[in-house]
Parts: structure tokens; sequence; C-alpha cells
């Protein structure tokens, strides 16, 4: 066969859409969840192609970053179903969300066939009465359950000595830019795998700092709800006045269209009924508007968040200001050198939930925190964690019963939250706080939003002298996110 004959012959099979799975396979890294459903709507992709280019990257990526802990054996399953609803139209095939694979943390619940373990050993093979609330509306919006992220083994509440992003089940996990930095926890495989594109939507929790620091120094976007606005009905809590279930993705537009998939109430978690008056009725999607910083009153509150902000010749300095030219440019009105008056004792501010998760188990290897702390000085050398100890586990324990403190350490933290931040933004009339977030460099701002059960967004603003990412943290009080969208 003649070499223009060959050409021709490859000309038409490009034409007729033989090679689509190997174009659509380059075109979906870095695609958004837009990119993704246009190519639904257009045959040039399926969610069953979709969910074999994730295993795919998931296999060659997996074992150096650690980002899933494992993948669900059904998800190309539910990927054919979702396919031949969209060919159907069936009702819900145009939601936003049908079709996208989602990576969840290791601590939301499923009632499937993969485990439920907060990162540990100790779970394993544990038997959830149901789906966590914010699955159960996943499922209904069409999501495809891709796996369970890797998370710092039971949210870093084991041990101070416990690594960011340690997960006894999986190993340390890694960031994708810089390996040696660190992902950060306790959602660091939701941020891992989002940013090494083994998946483009993903689901975290918070309780302090938990999506905000590993969607920082993963370069990708992290929304804390305020505390209720979605369900924590099926997570392994920590502390139920701080715990929110939040996404962590690329865009604010993913991210916007997957707090919308999950808020509303949920009779299994008594927070939700507080925090529907919070809830937008049409969605969050109208609040994405690109004049939405025009006329918006932000205060920067520098110290202790800002600290290297003397260093003129900082790469940090020189890109935030930057950033905070491009947000007056931009209409808002920045407040600078505002300072909260009890910001030391809020973030020196100091039980556990885990007990109740244990006992509402239909199955497990453990039922209480003493069991929990028994089996893991039994099989510490199984999870290779014995030199990290599990000192918090040990303090929870020692309070059970001292239900008088803490009722005095909580009306401390209302009363901090009240005469801090709360204080602060009414009293300047602020929308929003705005901060840098580089975790390595700054004080951590995720303590002053965890106290109050207040929202927050991180964005990426960019790389420090190695190659690191940091965010722009955006918050502010309960109810806020509309103005932070």
């Amino acid at each position: 066969m003649s070499t223009n004959s060959l050409l021709s012959i490859l000309v038409c099979l490009l034409l007729y859409g033989f090679f689509t799975k190997i174009t659509t396979a380059f075109s979906i890294k870095e695609a958004t969840t837009d990119d993704l459903q246009l190519a639904f709507q257009q045959k040039h992709l399926t969610s069953r192609q979709l969910v074999q280019f994730y295993l795919k990257e998931i296999r060659r990526l997996n074992p150096l970053l650690r980002g899933f802990i494992e993948v669900n054996p059904d998800s190309l399953y539910l990927a054919h179903k979702a396919d031949q609803e969209r060919k159907a139209n069936a009702q819900g095939s145009l939601h936003t969300l049908h079709g996208i694979p989602i990576l969840l943390r290791d601590n939301i619940a499923t009632k499937d066939k993969l485990n439920t373990t907060t990162g540990s050993f100790a779970l394993l093979g544990s038997v959830v009465p149901r789906d966590a609330g914010v699955v159960v509306r996943l499922r209904k919006a069409g999501a495809i359950i891709l796996g369970k992220a890797s998370m710092s083994e039971w949210a870093a509440f084991r041990s101070t000595f416990l690594p960011r992003g340690f997960c006894g089940r999986k190993g340390q996990g890694r960031n994708p830019y810089v390996l040696s930095a660190g992902p950060c926890g306790s959602s660091s495989g939701s941020g891992i795998s989002v940013a090494a594109n083994m998946v483009a939507v993903s689901l975290g929790t918070e309780t302090d700092g938990y999506i905000l620091c590993p969607s920082s120094v993963n370069s990708i976007v992290g929304i804390k709800p305020t505390v209720g606005l979605t369900s924590r009905s099926g997570v392994v809590p920590i502390s139920p006045r701080q715990d929110t279930v939040g996404p962590m993705c690329r865009t604010v537009r993913d991210a916007v269209y997957v707090l919308d998939a999950i808020v509303g109430f949920d009779h299994y978690d008594d927070a939700t009924r507080a925090a529907v008056k919070f809830i937008s009725e049409a969605g969050y999607k109208q609040f994405l508007k690109p004049n939405g910083l025009k006329g918006k009153r932000l205060g920067m509150v520098r110290s202790p968040f800002f600290k290297f902000s003397n260093d003129e010749g900082s790469v940090l300095t020189r890109v935030f200001k930057h950033h905070f030219d491009t947000l007056r440019q931009k209409g808002a009105i920045l407040i600078d050198h505002w300072e909260i008056s009890n910001i030391d004792e809020i973030l020196n501010a100091t039980g556990s939930a885990i007990n109740a998760y244990l006992k509402q188990l239909l199955k497990s290897p453990v039922r209480t925190l003493a069991d929990l702390i028994a089996f893991n000085k039994k099989f510490s050398n199984l999870e290779k964690t014995k030199e990290y100890g599990q000192d918090l586990f040990e303090a929870a324990e020692s309070l059970k019963g001292a239900d008088k403190l803490l009722k005095l350490v909580v009306a401390n933290l209302n009363k901090l939250s009240r005469n801090g931040l709360e204080e602060l933004v009414r009293k300047h009339k602020l929308d929003a706080l705005v901060t840098p977030y580089d975790l390595r460099r700054s004080s951590d701002i995720s303590t002053l939003l965890a106290i109050g059960g207040y929202p927050g967004i991180t964005v990426p603003a960019g790389y420090d002298n190695v190659g690191v990412p940091f965010g722009i943290c955006f918050g502010g009080l309960k109810g806020i996110e509309p103005k932070l969208i």
C-alpha cells in the first residue's frame, strides 16, 4: 500500500471518530465538570471511558502519591449505568454531576463494597448502617463513587506526633508538586488525587484546617461550609461542634456544583436543622459572578497570619501584593491591618464523639475508644505507627465523664468567637476576611474559622521558591457562602 493511500485511510478514521478514545483521554486531564458534561453531550466521551482513564492514572500514579486507599470495584458498572441513563434521557441525567466520578475521604460512609476506616486498620471490615447523608445526595445527583481517599489516620486525632497525611492503611501521602513537602492533612488524599488528575472532584471533611490546608498546598480549591450546611451523618466524627463536609476541586465552579448537590437537611444530623436558614434555595451556582468583588469590603488580618509581610524580597510577599492589587482592581475595598483582639487565645484554644460512631456500626472490630486504644497497642507494628503513639486518644479517654469541664470549654469557645471574628466583621461592616494561606510560613487561619463553625474558601495563589503551592483564604460569618463564592 502506498504512503498516500495509508494517509488517506488514517484521515478517514480520524474523521469518523475511530481514535476518539485516544484524543479524549488526552483532553481529560485538567478538564472541568462543564468540559466533561459537554463531551458527554457531544458523544466525544462516555462515563465508562472517563472512569477507565482515571483507573489507569490511579494505577500509574497512586503507588507513588498514595492519594487513594481503595477503588470502588463497581465503578465501571456505575459508569455504564450512567451512560445508559444519559442515552435514554432518564430523569436526572442532565444533572451537572451525573456520570461524574467523585472521590470520598475515607471517613465518609458508603453502604457498598468500599470500606470506611478513617485510614486505620482498626475499622477494616466494619459495616456501616447506611450511606452518609452527603453520599445519599451525591448518588441522587448521579455521581459515581470512584473510591475512598487516604487521609491522616483518624483525622490526625490519634496523636500529636502523627505526620500530616500519614495513613495507617496506605502510608505517607505525597504532594504531587514537591514530593518531600507533604500534602497536609487530614483530607490529604482528596487534595493529592485532584491535583494529580486521578479524579476531577472530591469530598473532604474539616474539623480545623482539614479541607483548607490540603487544598492550599496541593493548588486546588477547597470550600469549608458553615457547620450544619452539609450533613455529617455517617461521617466518623472528631468534634460535632466543628466538623463539616465540603468539596475539594480544581475550580470554584466545580466546587460550587458539588456544594449544591450536598447541602440540605438530614434528620440524622440535628445541626442541619439549624443551618437550613443559611441555604440558598435557588442554589449557589447563581453567585458565580465575574464582577462579584465590586464593592465588597474585605478585611485583611495580617497578624499573625501574614508574618512574612515585611520581607519585601520574598516570593510570597510579591505574589500576595499582586493578588491584593488585583482584588482592588476588581472593585474590592481592602481594609488593611485589622487585628482580632483575642487572636492568641483563640489559636491556643483546645472531647471526642468517636464512641457514638463506633456504637452505631452494624459490625466492627472495635466498639469504644478504649477498644481502639487497645487495638493500636496490639497491632501498632501492622500500621507502622508505633513510634507516633496515641496521646490524643488517651487524653480523650481520660476525660470520660468530665461533662462539666467540656461545657466550660464549649462556653469559652463560643465567647472567643463572639469577641473575635464576629465583633471584627460587624464593627467594620466587612463582607469577608482575606488572608494568605501558607502553612509553612504563617499561622493557621483555619482555627479562627473552626471554633465558630464559620465557612471559608481557599483558592490557588502561587508557588513558593521551592515550588510548594500556597493559597488565599476568604472567610466570614455563618451562612456567608454566597459572598465567598
